[in-house]
């Protein structure tokens, strides 16, 4: 059964009163069908852009894209792009038409569309479906609207696109449209880094992304060249069984969806081509690999204009994923103090998922690590300056001033991370009394 939010179809009986046809088009019709709630909503009509402003007068109309026939019509809250039937002229730079023309016709406007489950069109009388995008979304399968070739040299953006659906929906790509997508993945270099930066991070953060990444390897070498070096490097250690590139895909599929890990997992061993290094038994070895994938991957992020939480969330795990922790109270809370208690489990996940992409699987080590954190961190420990049960005021009020204030509550958290004080108020004031004294007036270092 097709829904939708009711303020939508209120914007599409205006439109109808006045005379004009109109129609939910694309996403949020494939989302309808699927059953999902659309997360946006587009509108086809036959009104030109003065037309829609005139005819819905009664809502609130930002005029977005008037010379692409699109007005942005907000009705409580809720904005739906409403667009004039159109055709695209030609496309020289493989991202925009250098014209666009309006036509009465919805079949001329659905004829454009990228693949055939985006092509959909449906009104209060049912789905107009043209290129049968609704037996594909019942076979699960993504298929180009026409000729796949003309699609992507059109948009190159479309490939990227369909890789992302297809990863995000768990279909299979069409014959055609797949072979379209190795013939003209070079097409990407016209796309701009900010564009494929979003499509990507939506495909690996995909349910389905693991057979798409295996499948459109070469795509991902073009997009990520540091991964290409990566690809069918056979690793030569009894505890590995696939190749870096496949081994860094699995661990990846194991992690949870969140951008910083699967980005992490996909590039932790980027670093082992320029270390490998094979002994006299024929075993492989990869020594300080974690650090120069570190400094691979930081330039990378850097290249995709990820924010900077983001890089140095990817940095840290992949500097951090070999470190191997021992069972001990003291030894957990002190990482948990150096990497913060959100950093500490995506760390234990990547290496969980790192565990589980090899051959010996998961150790019982890291379910027992993650066990003592938690205990550990039912206790409420202190861990970080927040935390601690004096403050600045009061290494203020002792007669600590400027850098010696930082460097003194550093200390004093320092000493009860490792067990060596309590977190107590009126001990803490005794150790930081005796700080202030050692400082004295010259202010010197504890």
């Amino acid at each position: 059964m097709f829904s939708c939010d009711s303020r939508v179809l209120d914007i599409l009986q205006t439109l109808h009163t006045a005379g004009f046809q109109a129609y939910l088009v694309g996403g949020c019709v494939r989302d309808a069908l699927l059953g999902t709630v659309p997360h946006d909503y587009d509108c086809a009509t036959s009104a030109l852009p003065d037309e829609i402003l005139s005819v819905c007068s009664q809502y609130h109309c930002i005029p977005t894209g008037v010379q692409h026939g699109t007005i942005t019509v907000i009705h409580d809250g809720l904005p739906v792009e409403v667009t004039t039937f159109r055709m695209d002229g030609d496309y020289h730079d493989h991202r925009h038409p250098e014209q666009v023309s309006f036509t009465p016709e919805l079949a001329h406007d659905l004829a454009r569309r990228d693949f055939t489950i985006n092509a959909m069109a449906w009104s209060e009388h049912g789905v107009v479906d043209l290129f049968g995008g609704q037996q594909d979304l019942e076979q699960k399968v993504l298929r180009c609207v026409g000729t796949p070739e003309q699609r992507f040299q059109e948009d190159a953006l479309r490939i990227l696109r369909g890789l992302r659906f297809a990863a995000q929906l768990g279909f299979s790509i069409h014959s055609d449209t797949a072979s379209a997508i190795h013939t003209c993945f070079p097409l990407l270099s016209y796309v701009s880094q900010e564009r494929i930066t979003t499509e990507f991070s939506k495909l690996i953060c995909g349910r389905f992304a693991e057979e798409i990444l295996l499948s459109y390897s070469d795509v991902v070498a073009f997009l990520l060249p540091e991964l290409a070096p990566t690809m069918n490097f056979q690793q030569h250690n009894p505890h590995h069984c696939y190749d870096i590139y496949t081994h860094s895909v699995k661990a990846m599929s194991h992690t949870s969806p969140k951008l910083h890990l699967r980005l992490a997992a996909l590039l932790h061993d980027i670093g082992k081509p320029d270390c490998f290094t094979m002994d006299e038994q024929g075993i492989g070895h990869f020594y300080q690999h974690a650090s120069l994938g570190a400094k691979q991957a930081d330039q990378l992020c850097q290249r995709l204009r990820l924010d900077n939480a983001t890089r140095s969330q990817v940095v840290t795990l992949i500097q951090s994923h070999g470190i191997v922790f021992s069972p001990t109270e003291k030894l957990i809370r002190r990482w948990l103090h150096r990497l913060g208690e959100d950093m500490f489990f995506d760390l234990l996940e990547l290496q969980e998922a790192d565990q589980s992409a090899c051959a010996d699987g998961l150790s019982e080590n890291l379910p027992n690590i993650r066990t003592l954190a938690t205990e550990i961190l039912a206790q409420k420990p202190c861990l970080t300056l927040k935390e601690l049960a004096v403050n600045g005021h009061d290494a203020i009020a002792l007669g600590l001033h400027g850098k010696a204030i930082g460097t003194a509550l550093s200390h004093l958290l320092h000493l009860v991370v490792e067990g060596e004080l309590p977190n107590e108020r009126t001990i803490l004031l005794d150790a930081l009394k005796k700080m202030a004294g050692e400082y004295g007036s010259t202010n010197k270092k504890v």
